[in-house]
């Protein structure tokens, strides 16, 4: 976003930069053509008036313009009335018409000579200025002849200078740019980094409330939003406290009762009951205040649950006789997934490997990382050599074989949660159960 605003505002300030520079450099271009074509017309009526006086000679007015040439750019000539050119003959001289006695007092007044208006005439290479001059009787025409680089001489150093300018405002500009862009856009990337930190589970995570009101704004409304998530979250662990406690005490009354009672088989069968539902209760209120202990992305290793759950299994495989294969990488693998609902995912594979193969078959525990999505994760397999899984085993409380059907959807829940699928691959003689989970 930064680099778009930068180009944008450089682009733009580029635009009004030639806006003014190209109409200025014609004008600079222009202005140094008149001045170039008005000391020439001094200098053309200089040589004018010297010829003007009828007592100048034609070796006079050769040598004059011999010394005047020295003075200045351009090619000065001067035509007489018999077609004699003097000077440096100028382009198109053919054009020169040498007017007789048109200026009245035929060469008898006194006085300074009489000049024509000075014309003007652009060639393709340059500029001609010509004057007609009264010498009495006869007439003569001076004329200057400027190239092109002789009228804009001087004008390249005005160039550069104009064009140092400008390079230094468009610096200025950009340098302008950046730091406007940096004070607007480095709040946003804050802010956004803030939001990305709470989506993490990091609850202390807070965004600037600096910079542009509007970003300040965002700022603020976002540090709203995760402080009411705090309090949402902690009015929620103060209702799972409660509802610990409202149950715990009639639980605890049952199980006295249960206790007096006279029959004590049956006490003990009602006292296992209680005990169970005692379990359940502290396993709903410790799901319930996970958040508390994970924040709020639960995550964990992948690598070091699937080791304790191998450790855990191995001494029961061993008094089966079967082969159990661990393949975890040395490194961890962060996954999004509370530890136990790992925990509970990896039993519940492997207890459906034991429950529904013969003594003796091997299984193998694998995890690896994995691509899900854009965000990484681990892929965690469970083989074995069995019988194979039947199709349609995925499906909640469906079993064919005595079991509640709930193993591989716990399973398969866990991976979801997680941002990843359980896959199924019910060969024959082999089944291979993969979890895909997500990155936290």
């Amino acid at each position: 976003m930064r680099r778009r605003i930068l180009l944008l505002s450089v682009g733009m300030t580029t635009l009004v930069v030639l806006a003014f520079a190209i109409p200025l450099m014609l004008l600079m271009r222009s202005a140094a053509e008149d001045d170039a074509l008005e000391r020439a017309g001094l200098r053309l009526e200089t040589v004018a008036y010297y010829v003007g006086d009828r007592d100048k000679s034609v070796e006079d007015i050769t040598d004059f313009l011999a010394e005047v040439k020295t003075q200045g750019p351009g090619a000065i000539s001067v035509c007489l009335h018999d077609g004699t050119v003097l000077g440096d003959a100028a382009p198109d001289q053919d054009d020169v018409l040498v007017s007789g006695s048109g200026y009245g007092g035929a060469g008898k007044g006194k006085g300074p000579p009489k000049l024509s208006d000075t014309k003007v005439k652009r060639l393709a290479g340059g500029v001609v200025k010509e004057i007609q001059v009264d010498r009495g009787e006869n007439g003569a025409a001076v004329r200057i002849y400027l190239t092109n680089a002789q009228l804009r001489e001087g004008l390249v150093p005005d160039l550069l200078v104009l064009g140092a300018g400008s390079l230094l405002v468009l610096l200025l500009s950009i340098a302008g740019a950046e730091l406007v862009t940096r004070r607007l856009t480095r709040p946003l990337e804050e802010t956004a980094g803030t939001a990305e930190r709470l989506a993490r589970g990091e609850v202390d995570a807070r965004a600037p409330t600096t910079g542009p009101a509007e970003v300040a704004k965002v700022g603020a409304a976002l540090n709203g939003l995760a402080d009411r998530i705090d309090e949402v979250i902690s009015v929620e662990r103060e209702a799972v406290a409660d509802l610990s406690h409202r149950l715990r005490t009639p639980l605890t009354a049952l199980r006295l009762q249960v206790e007096a009672l006279p029959d004590r088989e049956r006490a003990e069968e009602l006292n296992t009951q209680v005990n169970a539902l005692e379990r359940a209760l502290t396993a709903v209120i410790r799901s319930a205040r996970r958040p508390q202990r994970e924040g709020r992305v639960p995550h964990c290793d992948a690598t070091e649950v699937a080791r304790r759950r191998a450790a855990f299994w191995a001494p029961l495989f061993e008094d089966q006789g079967r082969e159990l294969v661990v393949d975890v990488p040395p490194g961890p693998l962060p996954v999004r997934a509370a530890r136990e609902d790992l925990a509970a995912a990896i039993d519940a594979l492997v207890e459906n490997v034991v429950a529904h193969t013969p003594d003796g078959v091997p299984m193998r525990l694998s995890v690896a990382s994995a691509r899900v999505g854009a965000s990484g994760g681990a892929l965690l397999t469970v083989a074995d050599e069995g019988p194979g899984i039947p199709l349609g085993a995925g499906e909640r409380g469906r079993s064919d074989r005595g079991s509640t059907g709930l193993g591989l959807d716990i399973a398969r829940r866990c991976a979801e949660a997680s941002g990843g699928h359980l896959v199924i691959r019910p060969t024959q003689p082999h089944a291979v159960v993969e979890l895909h989970l997500g990155a936290p």
